[in-house]
């Protein structure tokens, strides 16, 4: 029977499939207890399932290519440390020969157990990270019983998942296995896993658990995650209209590809940036490509990840100075190491086990706590200065000290460089990512000491509403659209503006063309996004008379609620 359901868009796209519903993502395992001369061989079978788990994590990491990479990759390096946590492996391996219980079943109790200890954490983060312990578990219990358990896992092709959560490790599986489409009913349009499927293509769209609980496995379901509207068993009526709208987005694709070589410009003459966010060199060479005007965020901490060995100055020097050739003179932004929070390493270079990571030593503050670290990394990229114009981006800054002591290394780097008989840029200009909110509401005691500003608004958001875009529970309140957000970047703007000092963002928000007209009208004419994402924004931005804009954006700033801002937005 034909019914229509609706739902928030988490990533655009129409399909038509068959509808995979999955559980929600809960371990069950019967009780059953094993004889004495059975425990033993069913411990060798829980070690091999873990040995076998980790090498499919692995194979996974090393398939990863470009931005995938760093957005996957983060959440497999996590995974990877929960298999090797003492906690979760002694304990089942003590449960097994003291309870003589079959794996599975000590499986079951012992995530039990871990799940009870997280849920009573008080900081949300740390409460967040049960669902990697649930997505670890599943994975145990798949290899336990390999053979029917990745289907029901990933999906299969020409099916549109119907899932309470899917895992950002999940998604690169289900697009190569033809999953069409996902639907859940927990997330948020800027968790994780949303903007891996924004990257992919993938449509996926969240709705309430009760509706999607409305949908039975095997029946027709027609995917409009533009409109945000799910119809189960379409009629004639509702096929016809998708296949027009599926014409239309054809048409509109093939005028997006003409517009690779099209000026990024209004309609009233003004020229607006786009670069890209990068850390590869397949990223770099797509941009290139798709007519950006740089690099704004070149992450450095792909070199890291997964490495038991800090990459050193020549292995960075060869990755920073390949992107700025690739670029071929348009300027390439580098940010410093980035990692602490969800970006695990395995090199020992981030603390392994921080109450609060989020709030923790990452960013700059690991920078500056591993001094050698950093002087190796601002020396490599002041050589790739030498082959063409490179700015040096310092993340998670929240006062002037931090940017005083990088400026310190910097000079004294390139000092060395020059007596050590290195050519390096004559000029290169140094940043700070405004993503703390010390920093933003402190930005004018702060710009004397950099040289060009890049708002980083995933964290700002995160930081500004105390909402992890990661935590369900919270998902609906992460939202750029928060009165505070809004002001936030107009007074991070107006500081710029008023110091005359260069200002981007390179936040999901920039590569999201429902957002910029915002961004325009609030004063950002430098925008920094996945490449997948230029052409999209390209043509947004050339619908746009930014005089307009800015005569209207008053009416942002007087909204006292989000409501009234999305109303002021749809005005634009």
């Amino acid at each position: 029977m034909r019914a229509r359901l609706s739902g928030v868009t988490a990533s655009r796209g129409l399909a038509l499939g068959r509808a995979r519903v999955r559980a929600p993502h809960v371990v069950e395992a019967e009780e059953r207890r094993l004889s004495s001369e059975a425990v033993e061989p069913e411990i060798a079978r829980l070690v091999d399932a873990i040995r076998f788990t980790r090498a499919e994590l692995a194979a996974l990491r090393d398939q990863l290519q470009g931005a995938l990479a760093q957005e996957v990759g983060e959440f497999l390096d996590v995974h990877a440390l929960l298999l090797d946590d003492p906690d979760l492996v002694s304990g089942l391996v003590e449960m097994i020969r003291s309870g003589r219980y079959a794996a599975s079943y000590a499986l079951k109790l012992q995530r039990d157990r871990l799940a009870a200890v997280f849920s009573a954490m008080e900081d949300p983060y740390l409460r967040s990270r049960r669902e990697d312990l649930d997505h670890v578990i599943g994975r145990l219990q798949a290899a336990l019983q390999r053979g029917t358990a990745e289907d029901d896992i990933i999906g299969l092709a020409g099916e549109v998942l119907v899932a309470d959560t899917v895992s950002p490790t999940e998604l690169v599986p289900m697009v190569e296995r033809g999953v069409l489409a996902v639907l859940v009913s927990r997330g948020s349009p800027m968790s994780h896993s949303a903007i891996l499927a924004r990257s992919l293509g993938l449509p996926m769209l969240i709705a309430p658990a009760e509706a999607l609980a409305a949908i039975p496995d095997g029946v027709a379901v027609m995917v409009d995650a533009g409109r945000g509207e799910v119809i189960v068993e379409p009629g004639p009526e509702d096929l016809a209209d998708l296949r027009e709208r599926e014409a239309a987005e054809a048409r509109e694709q093939r005028s997006l590809v003409r517009l690779r070589v099209a000026a990024t410009r209004t309609r009233d003459g003004v020229d607006i940036a786009l670069m890209a966010n990068a850390e590869s060199r397949d990223d770099v060479a797509r941009a290139r490509q798709l007519g950006a005007a740089g690099v704004g965020l070149l992450r450095t901490e792909f070199l890291f990840l997964q490495r038991t060995e800090v990459p050193d100055e020549e292995e960075q020097y060869a990755a920073c100075r390949d992107a700025v050739l690739a670029m071929e003179g348009r300027p390439v932004t580098l940010r410093t190491l980035d990692l602490g929070a969800d970006k695990a390493d395995a090199s020992g270079i981030a603390l392994p086990r921080e109450p609060n990571p989020a709030l923790g030593l990452r960013g700059v503050r690991l920078a500056l706590a591993r001094p050698a670290l950093l002087r190796t990394q601002l020396r490599a990229m002041l050589r790739a200065s030498a082959h063409g114009p490179v700015r040096i981006l310092v993340p998670m800054v929240s006062q002037r000290e931090e940017m005083l002591a990088v400026r310190r290394h910097l000079r004294e780097c390139e000092r060395e460089l020059r007596r050590e008989g290195h050519p390096v840029g004559a000029h290169t200009p140094l940043g700070a990512m405004i993503e703390v909110p010390a920093a933003a509401f402190a930005l004018a005691t702060l710009l004397d000491t950099m040289d060009f500003v890049s708002i980083g608004t995933n964290d700002l958001i995160q930081y500004l509403l105390a909402a992890d875009r990661g935590n369900d529970a919270v998902g609906a309140l992460f939202s750029p659209l928060h009165p505070a957000v809004i002001r936030a970047l107009h007074e991070i703007l107006a500081a710029c503006r008023r110091t005359r000092k260069p200002a981007s963002i390179c936040g999901e928000m920039a590569g999201d063309p429902q957002y910029t007209r915002l961004l325009l009208a609030l004063g950002l004419t430098e925008l920094s996004m996945h490449p997948a994402n230029i052409l999209e924004v390209r043509a947004a931005v050339r619908r746009c008379e930014l005089s307009a804009l800015r005569r209207r954006a008053g009416a942002l700033l007087r909204a006292r609620d989000r409501s009234a801002v999305e109303r002021a937005v749809a005005r634009l």
